[in-house]
């Protein structure tokens, strides 16, 4: 997604109660198909965009934070809204509080980010097909081999 035709995107729990704005492009999307995510979700994926927590704006109540565990061992901040429980977005401890893995299906258009990548499909669903178009890895993947230099250059210049 270019950053000089962005235009803000606006999304938000299911009831309303939370409501936000992403104020940038994002700097990469990620379609996760780990175990944990699929748990998380109760989905065969998690599809977070990733973008700076400076860039994504509430306009309407706040979230509840929940720590929950992750496959690392560090433990993941889900922040949820507090009303109906939908997850917004998370902070995982490798990223700090600098960057927050927003859900996308909480966006009012979620085909408006779509996955830049496919993580951890070693354990995608066996029925799911993968678009040939879009990269796939079993696991993890080398951020500075993958992402944009733009996204990059914000992502090691912005303060944790």
């Amino acid at each position: 997604m270019d950053q000089e035709t962005f235009l803000e995107i606006e999304g938000g729990c299911i009831c309303g109660a939370v409501r936000y704005c992403l104020t940038s492009a994002p700097l990469f999307v990620h379609c996760c198909h780990c175990t944990w995510c699929q748990t998380e979700t109760g989905s065969a994926f998690a599809v977070n965009i990733l973008i700076e927590s400076d860039r994504v704006r509430l306009k309407g109540g706040q979230t509840k934070a929940i720590l929950t565990p992750s496959a690392s061992g560090k433990g993941q901040r889900i922040h949820r809204c507090p009303v109906c429980f939908v997850a917004v977005w998370s902070h995982y401890a490798g990223a700090g509080d600098a960057i927050r893995f927003v859900r996308a299906g909480t966006l009012d258009d979620p085909s408006r980010c779509p996955p830049d990548i496919h993580i951890y499909t070693m354990t995608a669903q066996s029925w799911l097909s993968l678009p040939a178009d879009v990269p796939q890895v079993a696991e993890y993947y080398d951020i500075k081999a993958m992402w944009p230099e733009e996204s990059l250059n914000r992502r090691y210049s912005h303060k944790a």
